[in-house]
């Protein structure tokens, strides 16, 4: 370990290399105003970025906590609080998470080929499937949250399934191959081995920091269990990962990881 001067200067190189991933990550993943660091829309710089998915969870899932918070201050019920907090993060993720869970579950659900399937997953509108799914994943997380006999357990909760589930797509990104020859998944690129190990720990760091060692070790296998699922459906049906399977991914990871913690907490 360098001491003196030079730790200061890799502590610098350390500080500037992941804020200039988390800001790759995060104009991607969020519409947060994050700065354009240099690169940043070069083939495979946000493959390179993806340790930071955690980093960007945690703001994520902090906003949506502390509306949650503000909410339940302010005397809403448990449920409506978790809706709003749901609702903001939406509102920064720009539903890119939701818009994949609704085109995954449009293809799968609709096509009767790969080919098909992909075809399906690309048009913009969104079929019956589609919204059931975001229904079911939107109702889900709201229902859990609101059942929590606490709210700051609650928002706990919140902030470790949006770190944790975002610390789970790395994974697929490095071990699945891209589904199609020109969509997002192929022009992201593949994250190497020490950045979907460096995200997925971060990401159970997260966990057990805000669920505590019992609570971050169930939350840690029920997400998963939930990304690996995704996982395996998007390999058996179009025989790899698109952009639209992340997003489906995070979605089912974030609401077996709330309903771990809120197994735990009962």
């Amino acid at each position: 370990m360098p001491s003196g001067p030079e730790f200061q200067e890799f502590a610098k190189r350390q500080l500037s290399g992941w804020w200039h991933d988390m800001a790759v990550a995060g104009g991607f993943l969020t519409r947060l105003p994050f700065p354009v660091p240099a690169g940043a829309g070069r083939k495979g710089a946000l493959a390179r970025a993806a340790r930071a998915f955690p980093l960007v969870g945690l703001v994520v899932g902090a906003a949506g906590a502390v509306a949650m918070l503000a909410a339940a201050g302010l005397g809403l019920s448990p449920l409506a609080s978790a809706f709003l907090g749901l609702a903001l993060m939406a509102l920064i993720t720009g539903a890119l998470h939701e818009d994949g869970l609704a085109d995954v579950a449009d293809g799968f659900g609709g096509g009767a080929t790969p080919a098909a399937k992909i075809k399906i997953m690309r048009d913009s509108r969104t079929g019956v499937y589609g919204m059931l799914a975001v229904v079911f994943s939107v109702g889900l997380r709201a229902g859990v949250l609101g059942g929590f006999n606490n709210p700051e357990i609650a928002a706990a909760a919140l902030v470790a399934a949006a770190c944790l589930s975002r610390g789970l797509l790395p994974v697929a990104m490095h071990f699945l191959d891209p589904a199609s020859k020109s969509g997002l998944a192929r022009k992201t690129g593949r994250p190497d081995q020490e950045a979907w190990v460096t995200a997925l720990v971060l990401g159970g760091l997260f966990a057990f920091l805000f669920l505590g060692p019992l609570g971050g070790l169930v939350a840690i296998v029920f997400g998963m269990i939930g990304a690996a699922m995704v996982a395996w459906l998007a390999f058996s049906q179009i025989g790899g990962v698109t952009g639209d399977v992340l997003g489906a991914q995070q979605q089912v990871a974030e609401v077996a990881i709330l309903i771990a913690a809120a197994a735990i907490a009962s």
